[in-house]
């Protein structure tokens, strides 16, 4: 439901109103306030729905990226100072994914 369909809604239930009576106002009104909580609900969804995809995206190139990184820095790390250059590039990528992941 648009907002232009709301007001729609909305006119609609205050004709209604007026035709029927005070008698079922309190139906029409329940009735009008569950549409919109409704709306409220769905746009809420959206928005969150939104907000994940774009907090999650970046991840997945960072890691990949990461990945890439990695390969090429341990082999050379390996190869030029042993083991403690291997854990001093995985320590160091982590701490680059940690640091990211904690600035969103």
């Amino acid at each position: 439901m648009e907002t232009e369909s709301l007001e729609h809604e909305a006119e609609a239930t205050l004709r209604a109103r007026q035709e029927l009576g005070q008698e079922l106002e309190p139906q029409l009104v329940e009735k009008f306030v569950d549409r919109v909580e409704r709306e409220i609900d769905r746009r809420a969804r959206e928005v969150a729905s939104r907000q994940r995809s774009r907090t999650q995206a970046p991840m997945i190139p960072l890691a990949l990226g990461s990945l890439g990184l990695a390969i090429p820095l341990l082999g050379i790390a390996g190869g030029t100072a042993g083991f403690p250059g291997v854990l001093v590039v995985c320590i160091a990528i982590v701490l680059v994914n940690l640091f990211w992941a904690t600035q969103r």
